[in-house]
């Protein structure tokens, strides 16, 4: 298996387990991943939250961990890249904003590299308007965004335990998809894993 180089885009208040998890399990498979954010340099850190489902009418949030950054964002090239992972929380609501975070993400678009994008995510992908056509799914609150974005929404079990994979996206509502949207985005990757 040839390894592969992903970039993960984060920032303050990321989900943690979106971005650690996803993060830690290309790692093992023996990819490597560039973890950006607009604003800071390797060695620095953004905060993360916990999301977590507790009964409530939303997720409750805790303050997380301290993620690393481990590549400058301002020297990112999307042809160094064979894929690209959004993780979800607070974050994406106002990385959207950054006029290079959409451009980074329209360009793996357009070269159809695998983009693997979860929970809040989403949102991120409406504002650089590559949804059109796409059946996906997302944390449910981002389902009249996305579904205004042109794209198909699909429901997934209550237990948001499953991704959807379109075209060269693969989607999940929350962190409890994790073992169907990793092994998904590998498959999209071409990674084999022998058992």
């Amino acid at each position: 298996m040839a390894a592969k180089k992903i970039l993960m885009i984060v920032g303050d208040y990321v989900e943690d387990y979106e971005c650690m998890v996803p993060y830690q399990i290309l790692l093992t498979i023996g990819h490597s991943v560039d973890v950006v954010c607009p604003g800071k340099k390797p060695g620095d850190v953004v905060k993360t939250a916990v999301h977590d489902f507790e009964g409530d009418q939303t997720y409750s949030e805790k303050r997380g961990h301290n993620f690393a950054i481990t590549f400058n964002f301002d020297d990112v090239k999307v042809d160094n890249y064979d894929g690209l992972v959004i993780p979800g929380g607070r974050a994406p609501e106002y990385l959207r904003l950054n006029s290079r975070v959409i451009e980074i993400v329209k360009e793996f678009a357009n070269k159809k590299k695998p983009i693997a994008s979860i929970c809040h995510g989403q949102q991120i992908l409406v504002a650089a308007d590559v949804l059109n056509g796409i059946t996906c799914t997302a944390y449910p609150a981002v389902m009249p965004d996305v579904v205004k974005a042109g794209a198909k929404w699909e429901e997934v079990n209550n237990t948001f335990t499953n991704a959807v994979v379109s075209g060269n996206f693969v989607t999940a509502p929350a962190w409890p998809a994790h073992p169907e949207w990793m092994r998904k985005f590998l498959e999209l990757l071409g990674t084999k894993i022998e058992l």
